[in-house]
Parts: structure tokens; sequence; C-alpha cells
């Protein structure tokens, strides 16, 4: 049939039955220097610290938390953009970094990317249809004709018409391009799609057409998401699962549905309310921090909250609390909870 891929040959990975993706105690840290000839190393500054989770096929998992808290640093790892310090990701089970050669082409085909800006994915001197047909063309995946086809199909499934594949980025309005982006980022029918801010910086009138495009695409094509947010609203429409950071950390993680009736940290709690979130029947009044977040150069001892926590105890400061079930698939890492 035309525009399907070739069969996986005979040296192609055994099918994996586990998550789609496995993030495994991930760490980055930067190191900070001084000086060009003779660097002094200042410290380093820990941008993500043993973080974990998984994402399975057709889910949508949602990273939030404050600017900052690492959670773009660790999609940027989960696209191969950036290497661990230490930990890994895995995708179908097979560690990502390191590839080379084909394995790497297969693995850009298999997980791609939509940010929030797309003229940082869509180069204006080429048509919108080059654009998408890009990724199959370096991927050899068929002839002309077939990718002439698949272009076609992309940006009908997106909500454009094909004859728009002849204009140019400059020529389609925000909303536009970024369907233009998704298209791109569909077209070697990848297994998971990292989505950066898919929609901040899109008009609210067209917000809501783009989320429902987002979870219709899935449906259909059983795609798998990372979304990375600081929209609430965003991640408690889209995401089946929401993990929330704070300077590196998981603070919290649970079932969407769960976290946002049930929320346990003190962080979460704040954030939440920072949004002005309605919850029915509940009458949810907004939580000031104290203090300023800490540098992420020079992090507190204990629970690295604890400055800016309206709960703290003594204990706080000295004793980093552990991430801890406290129902099934909802996890909290706090000392408030250590009795539950």
């Amino acid at each position: 049939m035309i525009g399907e891929l070739a069969p996986a040959d005979e040296t192609s990975p055994p099918r994996h039955d586990g998550p789609l993706l496995r993030v495994e105690r991930l760490r980055k840290h930067f190191e900070l220097t001084r000086g060009i000839l003779f660097t002094q190393t200042l410290g380093h500054i820990k941008a993500v610290d043993d973080v974990s989770f998984a994402i399975r096929a057709g889910e949508t998992l949602g990273l939030v938390g404050e600017s900052g808290c690492g959670k773009t640093t660790t999609s940027r790892m989960i696209l191969n953009l950036e290497t661990p310090t230490d930990g890994e990701v895995l995708l179908e089970g097979q560690p990502i970094h390191g590839l080379q050669g084909a394995a790497l082409r297969a693995f850009r085909a298999k997980v791609q990317a939509v940010f929030q800006d797309p003229w940082s994915s869509l180069d204006p001197r080429m048509t919108v249809g080059r654009t998408i047909a890009e990724s199959l063309i370096v991927n050899a995946w068929g002839d002309r004709a077939s990718i002439a086809e698949r272009v076609r199909a992309l940006l009908m499934q997106v909500g454009l018409r094909p004859e728009q594949a002849q204009q140019y980025p400059h020529e389609f309005s925000g909303g536009q391009r970024q369907r233009v982006a998704l298209a791109a980022a569909l077209a070697p029918r990848p297994q998971l799609i990292v989505l950066d801010e898919p929609v901040s910086a899109l008009d609210v009138s067209i917000r809501a057409q783009m989320m429902n495009l987002l979870k219709d695409i899935q449906a259909q094509d059983n795609v798998a998401y990372l979304l990375v947010a600081h929209d609430l609203a965003t991640v408690r429409h889209m995401a089946d699962h929401t993990v929330v950071m704070y300077l590196g950390k998981i603070v919290e993680q649970a079932p969407t549905a769960v976290l946002f009736e049930d929320v346990r940290h003190p962080y979460t709690k704040a954030l939440f309310s920072a949004v002005l979130l309605a919850r029915p029947g509940q009458q949810d009044e907004e939580i000031e921090l104290a203090g300023e977040v800490p540098s992420p150069l020079n992090l507190p001892t204990g629970c690295r909250f604890h400055t800016r926590c309206p709960h703290v105890m003594p204990r706080c400061s000295r004793q980093e609390p552990p991430l801890r079930e406290v129902s099934p698939g909802h996890a909290v890492a706090c000392h408030l909870f250590d009795g539950d």
C-alpha cells in the first residue's frame, strides 16, 4: 500500500510489551565555569536530579512546574538532544543515548517534537510541503509520488488543504503554522511526540481546537505524548498522568484525574491555586509562597521546597523526603505523608 512503512527485517529488536518510554534515575548536572584559558569550576547546576517515570503507547504524560524546574531539560534528554549525567532513557526497552548511524535515524523517526514557537521548526525559505516531506526524504520513505500523497494526507489530517503545500510559513496564521509543525512531526509515523508548550502561543479562541486535534490524532494513530506545559488547564484536558517537578525533582505524580481532585504536596497546591483552577463544590483560596526560588547552584539541604513551604518542619531541612505512594499510583515526596 502506498505510504506504508517497510516491514521490519530480521535484525529488528523483539517486540516490547512494557511501557513505550522509561526514564530511570535521570540526572543532568551542568558545570558552571569561569575563565577562558584557565577555567575555574564554580559549581554544578543540578537541572534534573533523579527523575523516573514511564509513558505507555497511546497515552499522554503531562510534565509541569515553574520555569527552571527541569522539565525542558528532561524533554531534551528524551529527544536525545542532551546527554544525561547519569541514568537512562529507554525507548521500547532500548537505551537511546549513544545511538549512531541507522539506529539514530530510526530513533529520530520514532520520537518527534512540536515546540511552542513553530518558527523554530519551520524554514521560512521552504514550502510547508517540503518541510513536511523532509524527514521522509532523509529516511528514504518511498518514491516521489508516495511522499507527495503522504504530505497531502497529513495536511488534511491536521485540518489544512492539500493545495497549501505550495505555500510558505509566512502565509499562514500562528495556529496554522502549529498545524504544519504537527504534520511534519507526524510524517514518519512516530511513536512518541514531545509537545513543548504546544498551545501557549496561540490565541485562546483556537487553543481548544488544537488540543482536540491532538487528541483526535492520538486516538487515530495510537501515538504517545509527553506534554511539557505550565498551563494546567491544558494538562487537565489532555494528560492521562501528570508529573510535578520542583528544582529538578519530582514532588508529586498521579493519574491526572486523581491529582486534580486530591492534591497532596504543598508545592502542587500552591501551583494549582496560583492559576485559580476552579473546582466544583470547593472554595479554593490562593496560596502565597514565602521567599524566592532558591538558586539551582546552591540548593537547600533536605527538602528543596522547605525554604518556601507553609508546613515546614525541623526535619525538612535535614532529610530529603523520598517519593512514596500515598494511594495507588499517587506518589508524593513530602514528610507530611511519611506516616500514610
